[in-house]
């Protein structure tokens, strides 16, 4: 071998080769920093990763498949760690029945979640402005969030699980993210990777017109709009929707104490720095009017029954859910009829017995009785008519806007490394609002937000 041959082939041309890739990467990076959201394909860094995801994904829903859930979680549901072996990889499963029941508690069913996960289509890659650290993914159809997430993280969700459940099961239409899994790929000689599976707050987001991280302060709250006209995605702050406001009418007073109801349950967990994601896009008239029919409230009604089961108890039905009093625009007529269409409709034929008039005297008592304690249930679960759309648990329609709201980032705890970096932004900002506060702070500043910008 000559000298040259040897100068075209060693190392230092080696690394060369390799510098220079890095560079080519990092302005494609830069480029894809713009776009937000772009398909993974065959030559990107994380196609290999997310090739194995799929698989490991599809084959861990296909053992919930064919194992049937128990009627009640135990504890040994929410410790659970199931590890399957694959050709290049290996994939740890945990707490896999929790999240099943969570899953089907929502109305999906576990072959659309193995079909979303697994499908043929590349998944998405969404780069943000935010300072995490995390590598965010989407399923081709954009319905489920993966987020690489640090072992403490990891380790906080699975310790608080079960408190997390109880709390969904108590206010089945909280706007806590709804996590649908957690798992941990070891692929050789690489380091391990933790990652969530996330319900989309933002689905289906075909026709949203602006997105927002909401976190109720002032400091790095401000991001750089798109160009007017492109097809950027950016997901905008606090500071960009100074001016504006979340125009809901009768739905404003059940938002208010949802958003409440959540924040005051993250309080207990010791967090902070949690955002409120919030999207519009404008109702097209056909939506306007069908709101209004008497066809749609009744499915809105069924929508809010959640016929499936609680998210711990896999056979006992959790309660019907409707507006409740105090916030409600609809007659008490219309929600009459339409809990008696329900009730027909569960009934089987619809048939009735001719009773004597003391016979439906009793009846009616009965009834008023049951209703009035179910209201109650209703008002203390903070329940609403559901809209009748996809992702109804997030969906909030205004006279004129559809909303997409949602909590989310809930792994940051208030410890000692927080509590000196409150301290330091109180040096450095003393007249303006930043995320590091107490837990209570940061509750009360995010509620108080909601109250001056909705409407």
């Amino acid at each position: 071998m000559n000298p040259t041959e040897m100068e075209t082939s060693g190392p230092g041309v080696s690394r060369h080769i390799r510098t220079v890739k890095r560079r080519r990467w990092g302005r494609l990076r830069q480029q894809w920093k713009l776009l937000g959201l772009f398909e993974i394909d065959q030559q990107h860094e994380f196609y290999s990763l997310t090739c194995m995801m799929k698989e490991g994904l599809c084959a861990a829903v296909q053992n919930t498949i064919d194992n049937p859930l128990p009627d009640e979680l135990s504890e040994d549901d929410y410790t659970l760690e199931v590890t399957q072996i694959h050709k290049d990889f290996r994939m740890e499963t945990y707490a896999g029945p929790v999240f099943a029941s969570l899953r089907r508690s929502l109305g999906m069913t576990e072959k659309e979640y193995q079909q979303s996960l697994s499908s043929e289509g590349s998944y998405l890659q969404f780069i943000s402005n935010s300072k995490s650290k995390a590598d965010f993914f989407l399923t081709n159809d954009k319905r489920f969030f993966l987020k690489t997430q640090s072992k403490r993280e990891v380790r906080f969700l699975l310790s608080n699980l079960r408190i997390y459940m109880e709390h969904l099961e108590k206010y089945p239409h909280s706007l806590l993210v709804k996590f649908l899994g957690v798992h941990r790929i070891k692929i050789a000689h690489q380091r391990m990777k933790y990652f969530i599976v996330m319900q989309s707050v933002f689905y289906p987001d075909d026709r949203i017109t602006a997105r927002y991280d909401i976190k109720g302060c002032e400091v790095s709250r401000w991001t750089d709009p798109a160009p007017e006209g492109s097809q950027i995605i950016v997901v905008l702050k606090d500071l960009n929707f100074e001016g504006q406001f979340i125009q809901l009418d009768h739905q404003r007073p059940w938002l208010l104490r949802q958003v409440e109801i959540d924040s005051a349950f993250l309080q207990t967990l010791n967090v902070l720095d949690y955002s409120l994601l919030l999207a519009h896009q404008p109702l097209h008239q056909d939506e306007l009017t069908q709101s209004l029919s008497f066809t749609t409230l009744i499915t809105r009604a069924k929508k809010s029954v959640n016929a499936t089961s609680s998210p711990t108890h896999a056979t006992s039905p959790t309660v019907p859910g409707v507006v409740a009093e105090e916030d409600s625009t609809l007659l008490s007529s219309e929600l009459n009829t339409t809990q008696c269409h329900v009730t027909e409709m569960h009934s089987g034929n619809g048939a009735t017995d001719i009773a004597s008039p003391e016979e439906d005297k009793i009846e009616q008592q009965s009834r008023v009785g049951t209703e009035s304690a179910d209201l109650q249930t209703f008002q203390a679960q903070n329940r609403r008519l559901l809209p009748n759309f996809k992702n109804p648990l997030h969906v909030i329609d205004g006279p004129d806007q559809r909303y997409f709201i949602g909590i989310i980032d809930i792994f940051t705890v208030y410890g000692f490394k927080k509590r000196l970096e409150h301290l330091w932004k109180r040096l450095r900002h003393p007249r303006q609002t930043f995320s590091t506060v107490s837990p209570p702070a940061y509750c009360h500043r995010l509620c108080q937000w909601v109250q001056d910008h909705t409407k």
